[in-house]
């Protein structure tokens, strides 16, 4: 395979709902383009994006899917994207290094769950994108209908550059407005033979090309004063004009095809060519160094990793974008991230899970390459000594579906432990890691059906068998009264015995509190606990009733039964301690007598304090459509949530609440029910509160039963 000139790349993130046929559109591509011979099918289970073995047993995409095609002496690099949005992770990864978008919409379903969310998506991230109509074969097809709510959902900037003749079963011919043709498809597709168009269709294609004119001239001041003077735009400023307003997101064309007959790919491939920005063409990346990268090959150069996988013969395959410059076969580079040497050993480009090899890959280009040693997705590689700084890394979604895993068997925790690394280095958004908090293995990641995929993979591919349950909540204990108590360690056993007697007293913790006036503060020690709040630690001690060396070792005492609060074992958290009498032994006391003594006191004063349970409350954002609000706001309310106010967001309305974590359990699982898919939500830690009466009861019951029950 021949060195593509950036000029003659494309880079295009191919995006849209779960049933809309991204992967069968990606087969006709890379047919078209010589890659395969023969398109694959869903229905086969031989389709060249979905080769893992998870894809094939599911029928559906679960990772993005790096791939390439040669059309017109022109290359197109496309990303092929799960639908499902538990995985959106994958979207975001892909649209950062990306210059454009295809939205493929369902010809039958109009605007689905994905979609929703993969456009808000674009918007956020300002790219580019065309609307690929596909499954106009399909009986169910309405284009006129699709067309409708397209343009209702997703405003005016909709423009259709063809629509489509005999939508349905007999569908094999489009009309293209701006060549004012009609593209005729035999019955296995492939490239059109082009005809003259006559009668409604030539008069319907004449009345859109106007709007195209006008829509396009929009896109520059200089082209809309031709346009005012002329009412028209000639051939070369009318492509200027597309391709600054589509760049601009000032035009959303709409191309129609279907993919399963291989009908309209071509004409979609030749608009890319046409419309869409070149690599050098689209806006300047700015490292984290201040150098401006523009995807010339005069740049220095940079790469920036955004994908990685491991496959069974290669071992990890990292996929990277070049920003500048070039990178050939047997390059030194350095990874800017953590100062690590690479060697670059192979340059391939990519068609799933075969790879072509390329002595080098330009600036723009997509390419991978294997075998690198400490080089991560979202991290950069540039030449030595080149200061270039790194590339901002993609965002990657927080998690909002959470589970303890264990080992069905304990003899596969470190196998486990390694397949749970493994997967996060391929999936940023699946995180995991033990919590000394909760005593559990935690998993995290985007829902149920993203969790699940985890478990599959562990299962199937690693051949461990696991457990999911739901986490424990990190409960929080503090006192809301001031109290005293004492205790006195004493234990005589034949040798030198052991001997501490502490009083103690405690009171909650607020910004300025005061001191008690009843005994002398010495000495204070302000500690901020890692997991929240405060402890603050006063020397009361006077006349030498507690040497002064036993401090530090009460201190540690009270630390440690902070850690396992009185209450449920959770930490305690925002106390005043003053240590202010006890008594010593000359001989018999030590450092270990004063810990006991001083963690049973504050235990003793602790539970004398009117304890409360404080429990974690989020800050809960759910975007859903406007007439599914009543399912969803009911919903809260049932999980102690506090609705906070709503606004508009085009037709959907976006909740905010507050909801205690505790509540939050399989809601992603429930929203979906609840909105047949179309919510979204996110999560957002607020601050710890006291749970109500009734819960703290039972949750004091659950403790001692757990207590009881491990004795």
């Amino acid at each position: 395979m021949k060195v593509y000139e950036t000029s003659k790349i494309r880079n295009i993130n191919i995006v849209g709902g779960a049933k809309s046929g991204k992967t069968t559109l990606s087969e006709s591509m890379l047919q078209l383009g010589g890659i395969i011979t023969r398109r694959g099918t869903i229905e086969d289970k031989n389709t060249v994006s979905d080769y893992r073995d998870i894809e094939i047993t599911k029928g559906n995409s679960v990772s993005s899917t790096v791939l390439y095609t040669e059309f017109k002496d022109h290359k197109i690099n496309f990303i092929d994207n799960p639908g499902v949005v538990d995985y959106i992770g994958e979207v975001y990864a892909s649209d950062k290094v990306t210059d454009a978008a295809f939205m493929v919409i369902n010809a039958q379903e109009g605007i689905e769950v994905g979609t929703e969310m993969h456009w808000r998506l674009l918007a956020k991230h300002n790219t580019p994108c065309v609307i690929v109509v596909n499954q106009l074969d399909h009986d169910k097809a309405n284009f006129d209908e699709v067309l409708h709510e397209l343009k209702e959902d997703f405003g005016s900037k909709v423009v259709p550059f063809q629509f489509p003749v005999n939508v349905g079963p007999c569908f094999d011919a489009i009309v293209d407005v701006l060549s004012n043709k009609l593209l005729k498809y035999g019955k296995d597709g492939g490239v059109a033979s082009v005809e003259e168009l006559s009668g409604a269709n030539a008069d319907k294609a004449e009345e859109m090309k106007a709007f195209i004119v006008e829509a396009a001239a929009e896109g520059d001041e200089e082209l809309m004063e031709k346009f005012f003077e002329e009412g028209t735009l000639s051939p070369e400023d009318l492509a200027k004009g597309l391709k600054l307003s589509i760049k601009n997101r000032d035009m959303f064309p709409l191309i129609c095809v279907s993919a399963k007959q291989n009908m309209g790919v071509d004409a979609l491939l030749d608009f890319t060519i046409d419309n869409i920005i070149s690599p050098d063409q689209g806006n300047a990346v700015t490292t984290s160094a201040g150098v401006e990268l523009h995807s010339l090959i005069s740049d220095p150069t940079c790469a920036f990793v955004f994908k990685t996988s491991i496959e069974q013969h290669l071992g990890e395959v990292v996929y990277f974008r070049v920003y500048g410059g070039e990178v050939a076969e047997g390059a030194e580079m350095l990874n800017t991230n953590n100062d690590g040497k690479e060697k670059i050993s192979q340059v391939m480009v990519g068609a799933g899970k075969n790879r072509v090899k390329v002595p080098k890959a330009v600036a723009g280009d997509i390419a991978a390459t294997i075998k690198l040693r400490d080089t991560r997705t979202n991290q950069t590689l540039g030449a030595p000594k080149s200061n270039i700084g790194t590339v901002e890394p993609y965002e990657i979604p927080e998690p909002i579906y959470f589970m303890a895993l264990k080992a069905a068997n304990s003899a596969d925790d470190e196998k486990m432990g390694v397949a749970l690394n493994d997967l996060q280095k391929v999936d940023p958004s699946l995180r995991a890691g033990f919590s000394r908090e909760l005593r559990q293995m935690v998993v995290s990641g985007l829902g149920e059906i993203h969790i699940n995929t985890m478990k599959w993979y562990i299962n199937n591919i690693n051949k461990i068998e696991i457990d999911l349950s739901p986490c424990k909540i990190p409960y929080r204990e503090t006192i809301t009264k001031t109290a005293k108590a004492s205790y006195r360690h004493k234990k005589q056993s034949g040798g030198a015995g052991q001997f501490g007697e502490v009083h103690l007293m405690v009171q909650p913790y607020v910004d300025g509190y005061t001191y008690p006036t009843e005994f002398p503060v010495r000495g204070t020690e302000e500690y901020p606990l890692d997991w929240g709040g405060k402890l603050m630690f006063h020397n009361c001690i006077v006349g030498g009733s507690i040497d002064a060396r036993f401090m530090p070792a009460i201190l540690k005492g009270i630390m440690e039964r902070m850690e396992q609060g009185p209450l449920t074992g959770s930490y305690a958290r925002d106390i005043v301690v003053y240590v202010y009498d006890g008594k010593m032994h000359p001989v018999d006391s030590n450092e270990m007598a004063f810990k006991l003594a001083g963690r049973n006191a504050f235990k003793e004063a602790f539970r004398s304090a009117a304890p409360k349970i404080m429990e974690p409350v989020y800050d809960v954002e759910v975007l859903v459509p406007e007439d599914m609000m009543g399912g969803v706001m009911t919903d809260l309310q049932n999980r102690r949530g506090i609705v906070m106010g709503m606004d508009a967001d085009g037709r959907f309305q976006k909740i905010r609440a507050q909801v205690p974590l505790a509540e939050m359990n399989r809601y992603a699982t429930t929203l979906s029910s609840l909105t047949s898919g179309r919510a979204t939500y996110s999560l957002k830690f607020n601050e710890y509160r006291q749970v109500p009466a009734d819960v703290q009861d039972r949750l004091l019951k659950e403790y001692a039963e757990q207590s009881s029950d491990e004795e």
